[in-house]
């Protein structure tokens, strides 16, 4: 019995330091109003929705899994409003949901620059349940529950060709304790900083460099770069880096001009590497043409 305790509490350790941060993602790119609440399609007309699911550290029991639906929906030419829902489980015990909606508006800075600015509003919902372990009745590991207001903020600068963007899409710290007042979970602010710019090759190949970098309060940066190519606006390939965690590769395909599958692996770099076989990820993406706008919108945006 003390071993099972040793260990659970070694897994709840890593759960609080794992769950101040928003859940991971390589292929953040296909849904950025995840991590910004003012990215925006900025197209009248054409709804993207989609659905991605990652299965990290396999092999590693008690490993994250995460699920996330979401929609772009524009309201008109400067307001779009974003929908997402992330159901987020470490092993047997941590069940998060999220759901929330961002609200985007748009001004013009330039000719083509459009400068947007956004907020999330939504519901955290994280539950403790320890009845699948074998702890009898010990009191220090009770179930329960916590459900908070989630708040985020954020500001894009996007042209067709590039995009900067900065946010927190959690400005308000919570968390929750079991019995003891021993603290499990933790969520502390959060602060992205995202770039990216598409370079035309040619008529047919465009190159995309990207970056993410992440601060959480009370915790070091880390960032993302990533590299993606697009071929004839159907097939993409991309490598990207974790810093001190992962490298991954990327591959995408328009099974049609409106259906993408996308999917990702990562390598893990750290020291976590000799206990999983890395993480996998696939995304799908379907835009609707509501307005049949397909005569005009013949090549999708690369970001």
């Amino acid at each position: 019995m003390m071993k099972i305790r040793v260990l659970i509490i070694a897994a709840l350790c890593s759960v609080s330091t794992f769950a101040q941060q928003e859940p991971q993602y390589t292929q953040f790119q296909y849904n950025i109003g995840v991590v910004n609440p003012a990215y925006m399609l900025n197209e009248p007309g054409l709804i993207k929705v989609g659905s991605l699911y990652r299965s990290q550290w396999v092999g590693l029991d008690g490993a994250p899994q995460t699920a996330n639906v979401f929609a772009n929906i524009p309201l008109n030419e400067k307001i779009e409003l974003g929908v997402n829902y992330v159901n987020d489980q470490i092993g047997d015990v941590v069940d998060q949901n999220y759901f929330n909606i961002n609200a985007a508006y748009r001004i013009n800075v330039g000719r083509t620059t459009n400068l947007s600015f956004g907020i999330k509003l939504g519901v955290d919902n994280v539950s403790l349940d320890f009845s699948q372990q074998d702890l009898g009745q010990d009191l220090a590991f009770q179930n329960s529950q916590e459900t908070t207001i989630d708040i985020g903020v954020g500001a894009f600068l996007f042209d067709q060709n590039y995009y900067v963007g900065i946010s927190s899409p959690n400005i308000i710290p919570n968390s929750l304790s079991t019995a003891f007042d021993t603290e499990v979970y933790k969520k502390d602010p959060t602060f992205y900083l995202i770039g990216g710019y598409v370079y035309d090759l040619d008529d047919k190949i465009k190159i995309k460099p990207s970056a993410v970098a992440k601060w959480i309060t009370g915790a070091p940066l880390t960032f993302d770069v990533s590299l993606n190519a697009l071929y004839d606006s159907r097939f993409e390939l991309g490598v990207s880096y974790r810093y001190q965690d992962a490298v991954a590769a990327l591959a995408g395909f328009h099974i049609t001009p409106d259906l993408k599958i996308g999917y990702s692996y990562d390598f893990n770099t750290s020291e976590l590497q000799d206990f999983n076989n890395g993480s996998h990820e696939v995304v799908l993406l379907y835009t609707f043409d509501i307005l049949g706008l397909s005569k005009r919108y013949t090549s999708p945006r690369f970001y």
